[in-house]
């Protein structure tokens, strides 16, 4: 078959079939910085929380290698990817307006797994969308263009809260309640997702399956390939992984240690009955499909997957214990019903909106590092300047200056959110894309899993109770996920 270049796509093309991102992370933004606010609030104990945020890296552990498989085979008058956009925005909003609104503490965990699985129904195919849509000269400019809009609609449902209440909107209430300024940032957000979002499906086309097949990008580089998978899952592979779960939720037993860690001990052991429910259930679906592609998974997603995992890791701990550390060491309080509290965690809504400022300034640069640097090295040097944001948290004294430190986490998170997908793209085949990305979401899952599993634990056990500490290893963790870029295959990069 002849193949044609795919055409290059103007700035606004790409900037509206990009603009849907401004909804979607302002609804993650708000997640992000009032989850734990409002958990805490209706009475979870700080070392209890990772355990209620484990729904949302579950959920997309589930959801996003699903919704990748059949947006790969869906084709309607609205295109392939544009109806799943539609569906979870719809889902999205109507959990934005049930969470702030939470009479108990399980239902507001219960709104946070509804809440996470509607943003990855919309969220997983987007990534795909930049690369059915885009050549790889044009890849990492979408995927940065994706984090402008990630930045712009984070900074302003970050600062919701804080920018309520300077307008005299009610910041504290009566014990068991959540404040005015999160509610009605809630509302203001499920508004603003669904807008954004519709923008993007009424103003975007898509290519067919046939007309991708026909592009010239549309099988990965030979340095790219995928790793040849031979028959199903070998029962010595499916009995490995259960042994070691059970063995690893044994020995958290005999040690009586933490009850979250048995969640780690039951990823190995469904992991080895995945692979086995594969195995057994005969003919072509959609699970054998799932287990077969992340069993063959291209050699430049194997190395990514490291790095996206201590970068996952960094920002879960970030996301998590920021408000605690904040309120605790820079507000005196960790009483939630306090003014001092409500205005420590307003002051954190401030630094994400911060983080998330600079991230859409990054996001304009990035290209133009790729252009110097290539896209490894340009990873490297902006999860470096992460890393060193989080570390720097626990020598500053005077709060403002946190505002600094999130110039580096801005630069991290730009990155993160680009140029792994820019990388990943490359190297997946076009027919495939939908689900390779939802794969690729193994790797931001998994290390939130572990943090929300272990990070009590540490908290307790080896950091001292202080949850500033917690947010220097992430920045650790960030230098380490540095490092492990320079792992990744090189190609031939340009923008």
């Amino acid at each position: 078959m002849s193949r044609t270049p795919k055409p290059t796509l103007s700035f606004w093309q790409i900037w509206n079939m990009c603009f849907g991102f401004l909804g979607i992370q302002f609804g993650f933004a708000l997640q992000n910085a009032n989850a734990s606010r409002i958990f805490e609030t209706l009475g979870a104990p700080m070392d209890a929380v990772p355990g209620l945020w484990i729904a949302a890296p579950l959920t997309g552990l589930l959801v996003q290698p699903v919704i990748g498989y059949l947006s790969d085979r869906t084709w309607t008058r609205w295109g392939r990817r544009r109806p799943f956009f539609m569906i979870g925005a719809v889902l999205t909003t109507l959990a934005l307006l049930v969470m702030p609104n939470s009479p108990t503490l399980w239902i507001a965990a219960g709104t946070l797994w509804v809440l996470d699985a509607s943003i990855n129904v919309s969220m997983e195919p987007f990534r795909a969308f930049v690369g059915d849509q885009l050549a790889p000269r044009q890849r990492p400019t979408g995927f940065a263009m994706q984090s402008f809009f990630i930045g712009i609609g984070a900074i302003v449902a970050s600062f919701l809260p804080f920018i309520l209440a300077h307008f005299g909107v009610a910041n504290t209430a009566a014990a068991g309640q959540v404040p005015d300024t999160v509610r009605y940032a809630f509302y203001f957000g499920a508004a603003v997702l669904l807008a954004a979002i519709t923008w993007t499906v009424v103003s975007t086309r898509e290519y067919s399956p046939d007309e991708l097949a026909r592009f010239d990008d549309a099988e990965p580089a030979a340095v790219h390939q995928s790793a040849r998978v031979a028959g199903p899952p070998p029962w010595a592979q499916i009995g490995g992984w259960v042994a070691v779960g059970i063995v690893l939720a044994a020995a958290i037993a005999a040690r009586q240690g933490d009850r979250m860690l048995y969640v780690l001990a039951g990823l190995c052991i469904a992991y080895g009955v995945l692979l086995g429910i594969a195995r057994c259930v005969p003919g072509p679906h959609m699970l054998a499909t799932i287990v077969d592609d992340l069993r063959a998974m291209p050699r430049t997603m194997r190395r990514l997957a490291w790095v996206q995992f201590f970068s996952w890791f960094a920002l879960f701990a970030m996301w998590i214990y920021t408000t605690a550390a904040v309120a605790g060491t820079h507000f005196g309080s960790t009483d939630t019903a306090s003014a001092a509290y409500n205005e420590g965690a307003n002051w954190v809504g401030v630094l994400f909106g911060a983080y998330n400022g600079f991230a859409a300034l990054a996001a304009l640069l990035i290209p133009l590092m790729v252009r110097a640097l290539g896209l490894r090295w340009s990873h490297l040097v902006n999860l470096w300047l992460g890393g060193l944001g989080l570390i720097s948290m626990l020598f500053i004294r005077d709060p403002h200056w946190l505002l600094l430190s999130m110039v580096g986490v801005g630069f991290a998170w730009a990155s993160i959110l680009s140029l792994p997908y820019a990388l990943l793209s490359d190297s997946v085949p076009a027919a495939k894309m939908g689900i390779y990305m939802g794969l690729f979401n193994f790797f931001i899952v998994i290390p939130q899993l572990v943090a929300a599993s272990a990070l009590g634990f540490l908290l307790r056990a080896w950091l001292g109770g202080d949850p500033m500490h917690v947010l220097a290893l992430g920045g650790g963790s960030l230098l380490l996920a540095g490092l492990c870029v320079l792992l990744v295959p090189s190609q031939q990069e340009s923008v």
